[in-house]
């Protein structure tokens, strides 16, 4: 005898789609994404070049801009991936990485060599050897916070997290106290240097760059199984053979060598990685980390690299950029707070 159709009807499936339908419209908004960040690929490669298309000039102003758009997806791709496996990591989607004082001991570490050994000592050192000390420095930092609070007596993220609001602002205070006794010249090449720029992003540490973030990144995509168990909790994942403690030291571990090689490159951007963040939850909507971060990484691609297109190309304030893309960020995080009506 078959069975009773109503009993298959009636089956429940465990999976990271609800049903077909919302299968079915991930992959299409995938194949969208991909779409675009073709079109904006393209747009920001051939856009205003004026020689004959795929002649040798034409070539050699394409091959010019590459770098421009290797950087955008570098940023979007650390911002995206640090940002969901931090929010993940600490259970709350409020929170990114920048909260724990990355992007203040950058700005600290920028403002201490110009105050110590003026413009001169910021230009003399070699640049590849200061990118490796304030990364080497913010991942420092990183590890030892979390290595002191998590094995500490308290043990708990959200001590964890107070303190590096804490020693964020702290740093913050302490950065703008020797600003303020800075030489106005001075100053004004320390201000290049904060404000986190496409143009201004030093390009010939990519080689470098690159593989680090893929590593870290690809490291994170591998340990995608495990964060969606971190997102059950502490009790659920442990009970289900997860070493929480272990989990959690790793998986922010590598959220900081994102987070300092983003930072270190581009400069400080607070709000990029939670704005894709949680337009990434809102259109995936799954639980699943290997559906989420491919589109979190292809959102803040076409987001980034649109914005950068129509700020040079359109209205020609191409160093606003940063500012349009943190003014919306912001502006998202309000929203979200307002409707959550907590942190």
């Amino acid at each position: 005898m078959s069975a009773d159709p109503a009993i298959h009807a009636t089956v429940r499936r465990a999976g990271p789609f609800a049903d077909p339908a919302h299968r079915r419209r991930y992959r299409l908004v995938l194949a969208g994404l991909v779409l675009g960040a073709l079109v904006v690929t393209a747009l920001l490669l051939c856009w205003d070049n004026p020689y004959v298309p795929f002649s040798e000039r034409w070539l050699r102003i394409s091959r010019m801009r590459v770098s421009g758009v290797l950087v955008i997806a570098v940023v979007t791709f650390c911002q995206a991936f640090a940002t969901i496996a931090f929010q993940t990591t600490t259970n709350n989607r409020i929170i990114t990485p920048s909260i724990m004082g990355f992007e203040s001991l950058y700005v600290l570490i920028q403002t201490a060599i110009v105050f110590f050994f003026g413009v001169a000592g910021l230009s003399g050192l070699d640049p590849f050897t200061r990118f490796l000390l304030q990364s080497a420095l913010m991942v420092l930092f990183a590890v030892l916070l979390y290595s002191w609070l998590l094995s500490g007596r308290f043990g708990n993220l959200h001590v964890m997290l107070l303190i590096g609001i804490i020693l964020g602002t702290g740093m913050g205070a302490l950065s703008t106290f020797l600003q303020q006794m800075l030489d106005p010249n001075e100053f004004d090449v320390l201000a290049a240097r904060l404000f986190g720029s496409i143009t201004n992003a030093n390009t010939d540490f990519l080689w470098f760059v690159i593989p680090v973030c893929a590593a870290a990144g690809g490291a994170i995509w591998m340990l995608s199984t495990r964060l969606d168990l971190l997102a059950l909790g502490r009790d659920i994942s442990t009970n289900l053979g997860l070493n929480h403690k272990r989990q959690v030291m790793l998986t922010l571990t590598l959220v900081a060598v994102l987070s300092a090689m983003s930072t270190s490159l581009f400069g400080p951007m607070t709000f990029l990685g939670f704005l894709v963040a949680t337009l990434a939850y809102a259109i995936a909507d799954t639980y699943d980390h290997r559906l989420l971060l491919p589109i979190a990484c292809l959102l803040g691609y076409v987001a980034l690299g649109l914005a950068y297109f129509l700020l040079k190309h359109v209205f020609t304030l191409v160093s606003a950029v940063t500012i349009i893309v943190e003014l919306i960020g912001g502006v998202v995080f309000l929203i979200v707070i307002l409707r959550k009506g907590r942190l």
